[in-house]
This record gives structure tokens, C-alpha cells and sequence, in this order.
């Protein structure tokens, strides 16, 4: 895993002064890095979320949100990696794993517009214009993922998604997310948009660029992204990055005070509060 920068300082007031006791359960989350090719290497979609939302306001993301109950409905048609095998790569019942799957695509829709589905097993919608109303009534909880793939015919690609990470909010911050990170190329024909009101800027960006802009002050990037993105740095094509096979192992960073200023400590860093 790439080492955290030295530079990487967290605001004072952060975290409380007193970490919660007991701390927050942290809430199950999918979030999901879209990328396509390009001339010059692989892009990824980045969001900038709204400045004062209660959770990583202002900081850059991939796209992504919490489960919702209706995610874990059986009804949905499938196609891919079962939800066993997704539980087995995540260390969890396969009944969360289909509600994170269908997490990761609901939300990848919802902020992105970008649709991992088709008319069966073997294509993928080419156009997600026809069902604008759809992704709306989504996001406003008229419709669950399961009512909408039924309702338009359509069957879910979990075989267009790939495990890439677990990261488990910090106990010392109030609220928490055990979130799965998962790996998507663009599908053809689809633009992702960004058209979410917990945005207020989307685009396409080679991680070193968005590394970059981290480092001279234009961007936030929260651990767990700066992190994927240096990994994602590491390939030249999609295919590449979708042909890796990572382990996945549950990564809870903690907030430790160095140099008289708040960091991040990840496991194996030297000041890491093991023991608790």
C-alpha cells in the first residue's frame, strides 16, 4: 500500500477531543472508481462534494453512498460473480454483498449516470437517456434498484465491477463507514455527467493530475483516495487495471497527533495504536 505523505495534516477540530466512547457503528457503504482510456493512460470520473454536507464536505470522491435497505433485495436479476463469491472478497455475509453490489451500481447511476447493466447477461445499455426519470425517482427513494432493473427489463453486471479495497472510518470520528471500494471501466457508448446535488464539480482526471492538484493545494483528498489513486497511477490501459487481482483486508485508519499536528496512521506505521 502506498505510504500517506508526511504533508497529509488534518484541520484541528477534525475529530473531537474526546473520541466517542463506544465508538460510532461504522454504516456499510459502496463507493466506486469509474475509468476509462485515454491517450494518455487511464482517467477516472471525481466528484467534489458540496461544502458543508455532514460527511467529507468539500473533498474529492469517487462515486459512491451508503447501502440502502432495499439493495440486499433477492429479486434482482443477475448476471456475474455471485454474491457468495463477492462475500468471500469482502470478509462478509453474502447477503451484505449483494446489498453492496447493488450499492455500488445504484449509486454509480444516482451521481454518475453511468449504468452497469443491460438487456441480459452479455450487453450493456449503450444510452442511459431513456431512463433520466428513473435515476431521479432513485435518488428520491421512489424506486429501489430492484423495482427499477424489473421494471425496464434489465439484468445487473456484477461482472463489470471488480473488489479493489475495505476502508473503515476512523473511531475517533463520529461518523463512521465501512465502505468497499470497487473498480469499473465507462461502458461504452455512456458518459458519466456528474448531475448529483451533493456535487458541485465532476470530471475526468488522470490520478497523477488529480495527486497533483491534491498537493498544491487545489483539491481535498481523503485517505483512502489519495491512496487508490496512487494505485491506480500504477497502470497504463483499464485492462491492466481490471486484470489485477488484490487482496482485500478491512484497512481502519486511525487520527494520531505527530509534530503537534493531526495525521493519519494507517496499519504498520510506527505510531498505529494497535492495542486499541
Amino acid at each position: 500500500m502506498p505510504q500517506l505523505p508526511e504533508e497529509m495534516v488534518l484541520p484541528e477540530g477534525f475529530v473531537p477531543a474526546q473520541a466517542p466512547q463506544p465508538p460510532a457503528e461504522p454504516r456499510d457503504s459502496a463507493t466506486v472508481a469509474l475509468v476509462r482510456d485515454t491517450a494518455t493512460g487511464p482517467e477516472v470520473f471525481l466528484l467534489r462534494r458540496v461544502t458543508g454536507m455532514a460527511f467529507a464536505g468539500g473533498m474529492t470522491v469517487f462515486p459512491g453512498g451508503g447501502v440502502d435497505r432495499r439493495d440486499a433485495d433477492t429479486s434482482v436479476a443477475w448476471a456475474g460473480p455471485t454474491p457468495a463469491w463477492w462475500a468471500q472478497r469482502f470478509g462478509c455475509q453474502p447477503e451484505l454483498a449483494r446489498a453492496l453490489v447493488c450499492a455500488a451500481v445504484r449509486e454509480t447511476f444516482e451521481e454518475a449516470g453511468v449504468l452497469l447493466a443491460g438487456p441480459d447477461a452479455d450487453s450493456i445499455v449503450a444510452d442511459t437517456a431513456p431512463y433520466a426519470d428513473a435515476r431521479q425517482d432513485l435518488v428520491d427513494r421512489k424506486l429501489s434498484l430492484a423495482e427499477f432493473l424489473t421494471e425496464t427489463g434489465l439484468v445487473l453486471r456484477a461482472d463489470l465491477l471488480r473488489p479493489m479495497a475495505n476502508w473503515v472510518t476512523p473511531p475517533e470520528e463520529p461518523r463512521r463507514y465501512d465502505t468497499r471500494f470497487f473498480l469499473a471501466a465507462l461502458p461504452a457508448g455512456q458518459r458519466a455527467d456528474g448531475t448529483t446535488t451533493e456535487a458541485d464539480h465532476a470530471a475526468w482526471q488522470r490520478p497523477a493530475d488529480a495527486l497533483a492538484d491534491w498537493a498544491a493545494g487545489r483539491s481535498g483528498l481523503m485517505p483512502p483516495t489519495w491512496v487508490t489513486l496512487s494505485q491506480l497511477d500504477q497502470h497504463r490501459t483499464v485492462r491492466e487495471l481490471l486484470a489485477v487481482d488484490r487482496p482485500i483486508t478491512k484497512i481502519t485508519p486511525r487520527v494520531v497527533r505527530r509534530n503537534g499536528n493531526l495525521h493519519v496512521a494507517l496499519p504498520g506505521d510506527a505510531d498505529y495504536p494497535e492495542a486499541s
